[in-house]
């Protein structure tokens, strides 16, 4: 696992020790930021799931201002600030030890706005248009927000769901699917 492009390419990631994650592979995150943007000149980028926080560390790398690292795991937790420390990240992301919908609240009521929203949840246990609807609810995304979904080729997410348009749907060898999303900014 390692950091793709950007200020720290090349650089690796220390995974998350134990069976309870599932690291986006080297190949669908360099495929997914192509299109995302290969390089934001700002921003802030919300990374619910965060496992080993390899794709919210991307986006910054990839010049994102700040990141917000969720996850309910300890062992991801410190798997995440262990990887910010090494690249001298920590002044520009947060951590949260929570529950994904609690984190959402949280945010909401820090009146945040997220550029880019990572979803890459446990297959199977997260409903993404809950979520969805969470952050149009709590209003959570700014201007063209790009909310990016990983989930299990069993799993058909919409191609339109209220402000989200998708941008992008494709499998990626067997079964990772990613939907990614673009919000139309007057239907949020």
């Amino acid at each position: 696992m390692r950091v793709i492009a950007g200020i720290h390419k090349g650089r690796q990631l220390k995974p998350v020790p134990g069976q309870h994650t599932r690291p986006t592979t080297d190949k669908v995150k360099e495929a997914i930021f192509q299109v995302i943007g290969p390089f934001f000149s700002d921003g802030r980028v919300l990374d619910l799931f965060a496992g080993s926080g390899g794709l919210g560390i991307e986006a910054l790398s990839r010049g994102m201002d700040q990141a917000i690292f969720v996850d309910k795991h300890p062992k991801s937790i410190h798997t995440i600030r262990e990887n910010l420390r090494q690249l001298k990240l920590e002044d520009r992301a947060e951590v949260f030890r929570t529950d994904a919908f609690r984190a959402l609240k949280a945010a909401a009521k820090r009146e945040l706005l997220f550029n880019l929203v990572l979803l890459d949840p446990p297959y199977g246990k997260i409903d993404y248009l809950e979520l969805m609807n969470e952050l149009v609810d709590n209003h959570l995304l700014a201007d063209d927000a790009i909310v990016y979904c990983e989930h299990e080729d069993s799993q058909d997410l919409p191609t339109e769901y209220g402000p989200f348009q998708a941008i992008k749907q494709e499998n990626y060898g067997g079964l990772i699917n990613i939907t990614i999303y673009k919000v139309n900014r007057e239907g949020a």
